[in-house]
């Protein structure tokens, strides 16, 4: 069986299909320009773009709780309507230039409001887990970019699973822990959650190699301009993933 990136923005299901409409345009000799096509300058320039505008909601927030403003309403709220818009994004990828820059905004208020309660007690953990994103994602990027990690279809089954695995286990805790007194093993500063924590920030990094290549691809196969902040907003929610994954191991 081959698998594709966990992301839903970055899956091969949605690359294929976006693919496939731009070839029939061509076979019925519509032409397109080049202008049209999905750039990997343009695809950097809307992820910072998208990342700029997560930033500045995340301060508002950020100011919000240290002024005395209660976050959780933003922080509650932003977490629902990124997630609906993530889900809306996956199915219709071409409205991808309006609801990329809404997720940003709306995703943008839950990371200040998290991160704003995890600096409230552990002080100086936010600078540390943003420190620890930015390098490992340098080091993805370089790793990738000078093809010292290769992504194979091994590579991809392998870290897929892996994601698929985390992904079930989050979702059985936590429904546990809200209908009964289980505690999930990876809360704590056992050794076992510690270990566990490691290991999900290690899956999240993976990820951003099938993030890499699937951007890559979309370039090579010219699919449509829109496809660029499609691709935008999956990077920025493993991102996100990530920094959420130091901000746990961290504290």
């Amino acid at each position: 069986m081959a698998f594709e990136s966990k992301n839903p923005f970055l899956n091969h299901k949605s690359f294929s299909a976006t693919s496939a409409s731009t070839d029939s345009k061509v076979h019925n000799a519509t032409l397109i320009d080049y202008n049209q096509d999905m750039t990997l300058a343009g695809t950097i320039n809307k992820t910072l773009i998208l990342f700029l505008l997560l930033t500045a909601s995340a301060i508002v927030v950020w100011w919000m709780a240290f002024n005395g403003m209660n976050p959780m309403l933003p922080t509650i709220g932003g977490a629902i309507v990124g997630l609906i818009l993530v889900v809306i994004a996956a199915f219709k990828p071409q409205y991808s230039p309006v609801l990329a820059p809404g997720y940003a905004l709306f995703e943008g208020l839950f990371i200040g409001g998290v991160s704003a309660i995890f600096e409230a007690k552990y002080p100086g953990i936010v600078i540390q887990a943003v420190g620890a994103t930015f390098v490992t994602f340098a080091v993805c990027l370089g790793l990738y970019k000078f093809k010292i990690v290769k992504v194979t279809e091994q590579f991809k089954s392998v870290v897929v699973a892996a994601t698929l695995a985390i992904a079930t286990y989050y979702l059985i805790s936590w429904m546990f822990s809200m209908f009964t007194s289980f505690v999930p093993v990876h809360y704590g500063n056992s050794m076992m959650s510690i270990g566990i924590s490691v290991f999900v920030i290690v899956i999240a990094a993976l990820n951003l190699f099938l993030d890499f290549d699937r951007m890559e691809k979309g370039v090579e196969q010219k699919m449509p301009k829109f496809m660029e902040w499609f691709a935008a907003m999956g990077l920025i929610i493993t991102l996100v993933w990530l920094y959420i994954e130091f901000l746990r191991l961290l504290s």
